[in-house]
């Protein structure tokens, strides 16, 4: 129990006394309803990346922010920062072919091979060997250099997809989705992942048209610098790459299959690829939103607390049956996420006294993309980079019910959990630790943008207890991510008052604590994406 451990010693001197369930506000209650059936109408048609719903939802929060009482703190002076996307496709076909020994063998895309478009490279003309890099990991605190030894310059990366048994949940997603980056740092070209077992899926990425953010000197959001190929094979194709190698593939998955941390060892691989691609390119741009309360401290105008949720979902059903209902709401996911997020900033405006430290609020677009808007965000901030130090994502707020208890995803890695649990104590709400670990939820919503720039955050949801377990299954059963979650779903309006004002509670606190959020010592996300950073004096149990 990481959370447990965490928390208790971070609160070890602390004295948490649970208050009787606070009331809501019947004026927050209308107001958080007023907002979610604003930006979950109809007429947004699901509010997707770049859409006119989209841009029109993002009015409305400025427009609110503005009535707040907030500054815009977006750029020029303005409420919007808006992110550089850009949609790529191929022009035509690509034309791909593997050389094994004197033979050169056509891929055809979509059977053989699919090759991702490109948004750096419009054209894409490349020649380039492998090399087989085992899981393709390389991690101090844990000890993986799937790369040592190996040259990778030119080449590309061919890795088992996984990692070794036994990591927790959320240090292996964070290390499945660092494969590429890892690859590109060690010099290759490009990245292939090769499904653990036999005729596995070997086409995730079929060539449909890819968004990403490109900012203005060519970076991209998740494309790392240098890596010009991402393909997956077919299970012909992966196991042909192997041909002549000191291992075949059958033998490399052979020892995937053992307990121990240690992978198959990578080596060089015969066989060669020749891609010849072109790109068509569609720029658009899409808002964040960004507005601030400042601060009553001169001394913590450089330390700025965040409360953000995000703006997008996932727009309409492109070819809906006849009286199909076509438009995708995003009503809990995430009109209420937003809503909260607004009474909240009225809450902190209608104090008589201003947090000490300053306070952003800011409305996301692209999270339903791959969480583009919060990584552009928090790789281009209107703010100075190093001011931000702590953070709550406000993310489908299941308000079905009158909950009781909160999780607070990413709780146990900073001090972040102790004011969670002291602002929830203050109104009746438990912490409950989190109930499916195997998800790795702490590292799949937007606050996970800004840990990887090294700053603590959280993403609260409401939680299993007081019936919330039920309503959670079948909610993520039968609702998510479709028409359903719409205005027509009995939303407990009350339930949504109070999850703005533990909101408010919690950034709050962070924003007049004598001292910024900070890591746990010996936390590894802060010694992987802080190193130098302060920290608390707490270390969580299990970790090496």
């Amino acid at each position: 129990m990481r959370l447990f451990t965490a928390v208790t010693l971070l609160l070890a001197s602390v004295s948490v006394h649970a208050a009787p369930i606070a009331p809501a506000d019947p004026a927050s209650t209308r107001r958080v309803q007023a907002d979610v059936e604003f930006l979950a109408a109809d007429s947004l048609e699901g509010r997707d990346t770049g859409s006119k719903g989209y841009v029109i939802a993002a009015d409305y929060v400025a427009s609110q922010f503005r009535a707040i009482g907030l500054e815009p703190a977006g750029e020029n002076g303005g409420w919007f920062q808006q992110v550089p996307f850009r949609r790529a496709s191929f022009a035509k076909p690509p034309v791909v072919s593997l050389g094994v020994g004197n033979q050169r063998v056509p891929l055809e895309q979509g059977k053989d091979v699919s090759l991702r478009p490109s948004v750096t490279d419009k054209a894409l003309r490349q020649d380039a060997g492998f090399v087989f890099v085992g899981y393709g990991l390389k991690d101090s605190r844990y000890r993986f250099d799937d790369y040592r030894g190996l040259n990778l310059k030119g080449k590309i990366a061919v890795a088992l997809e996984g990692t070794p048994k036994g990591l927790p949940s959320e240090i292996e997603a964070h290390l499945n989705a660092s494969k590429s980056d890892m690859a590109a740092g060690a010099g290759a070209i490009g990245f292939i992942e090769i499904p653990r077992k036999a005729n596995g899926n070997g086409f995730r990425r079929s060539g449909r048209p890819v968004i990403d953010w490109v900012d203005a000197s060519g970076r991209a959001g998740s494309t790392p610098a240098g890596l010009k190929l991402r393909l997956s094979l077919s299970e012909e194709t992966a196991a042909r790459l192997f041909e002549g190698a000191q291992r075949s593939l059958a033998s490399v998955r052979s020892d995937a299959k053992g307990d121990g941390k240690a992978g198959p060892r990578g080596f060089a691989l015969r066989p060669t690829i020749s891609v010849d691609a072109e790109n068509k390119w569609e720029d658009f741009t899409s808002p964040e939103v960004v507005g601030m309360l400042k601060g009553s401290d001169p001394a913590l105008a450089a330390e700025h607390i965040v409360l953000m949720g995000h703006l997008d979902h996932l727009g309409m059903k492109p070819d809906p049956k006849p009286g199909e209902d076509a438009i995708y709401n995003g009503a809990l996911d995430n009109a209420a996420g937003v809503a909260t997020m607004l009474e909240a900033a009225r809450l902190f405006a209608s104090q008589p006294v201003r947090p000490k430290r300053p306070v952003l609020f800011i409305a996301n677009t692209g999270e339903e993309r791959g969480l583009l808007g919060a990584d552009y965000y928090a790789n281009h901030p209107t703010v100075p980079a190093k001011s931000i130090v702590g953070l709550v994502d406000l993310d489908m707020p299941l308000l079905l019910y009158p909950f009781t208890d909160v999780t607070a995803f990413g709780a146990d890695h900073s001090t972040v959990g102790a004011m969670v649990t002291e602002a929830g104590a203050s109104m009746g709400v438990s912490v409950s630790p989190d109930p499916m670990p195997e998800e790795a939820i702490f590292t799949r919503s937007d606050h996970y943008m800004f840990v990887r720039q090294g700053i603590p955050a959280v993403l609260l949801m409401t939680g299993h207890a007081n019936g919330g377990k039920a309503i959670w299954n079948n909610w993520l059963g039968t609702i998510y991510h479709s028409p359903k979650d719409d205005l027509s779903q009995k939303i407990d309006w009350d339930a949504g008052a109070r999850y703005a004002q533990l909101n408010y509670r919690i950034a709050r606190a962070m924003a007049d604590a004598p001292v910024r959020p900070m890591w746990l010592k010996g936390d590894y996300f802060g010694d992987l994406f802080d190193p130098q950073g302060p920290r608390a004096a707490a270390k969580v149990a299990g970790q090496p």
